[in-house]
């Protein structure tokens, strides 16, 4: 009976169909340029894969109908093996390793942007988990008993908002004296019901 891996695998992309491309060396500093490729002449069409393999990345270039391995990278820190290229969103620059430690620099495009979006999310995925602070081993403190802020029984408090320090209106039933203590905008209350004039 075979043995299962012991890391756990986890799909974070796949793109049905890629193309990989011959690069050029790169001439200037800044990074690469998709039209310095000559991007209708590709190497190689297949399937591309982001798989997480327990704490690390790995980019997976397979056959689409056999799963034959063309070409995989190691997505890890300093996340240099992947670089996008300078003149456009769907074409990206991979640094794969062969056996033996040899690199080398093929070019990769996508043919929608939405796949290349999406596989730019997957990356930065990649990059948040494995940037992320390990789960602590000790377990989390208790939280402190709540305090108890109600008032006890006969317990009493008073609030004084500014600007109600001022001595109340008199009332409009101490008679004739209020109407003529009256503002200029108060009105007369309404007549009793019942009475008609």
């Amino acid at each position: 009976m075979d043995q299962l891996p012991d890391e756990i695998e986890s799909v974070l992309f796949v793109a049905r169909e890629v193309m990989v491309y011959q690069v050029p060396p790169r001439t200037a500093a800044s990074g690469y340029k998709a039209a310095e490729w000559d991007v209708e002449k590709f190497l190689w069409k297949g399937r591309l894969r982001v798989l997480e393999v327990g704490p690390r990345c790995e980019l997976r270039l397979e056959d689409a109908n056999t799963g034959e391995l063309f070409a995989s990278a190691t997505y890890q820190s300093p996340w240099t093996q992947v670089e996008p290229v300078l003149d456009s969103s769907r074409y990206f620059v991979l640094r794969v390793e062969g056996d033996g430690g040899r690199r080398a620099y093929i070019g990769m495009g996508f043919l929608e942007r939405g796949d290349a979006f999406d596989f730019n999310v997957a990356l930065q995925s990649a990059t948040r988990r494995a940037s992320a602070p390990p789960p602590s081993a000790e377990p989390s403190k208790p939280a402190a008993p709540p305090k108890d802020y109600s008032l006890k029984e006969g317990q009493t408090f008073s609030i004084k908002l500014p600007g109600r320090d001022r001595k109340p209106a008199p009332s409009a039933s101490s008679g004739a004296g209020a109407e003529a203590g009256a503002g200029l905008f108060s009105l007369p209350p309404p007549p009793p019901p019942g009475r008609r004039r």
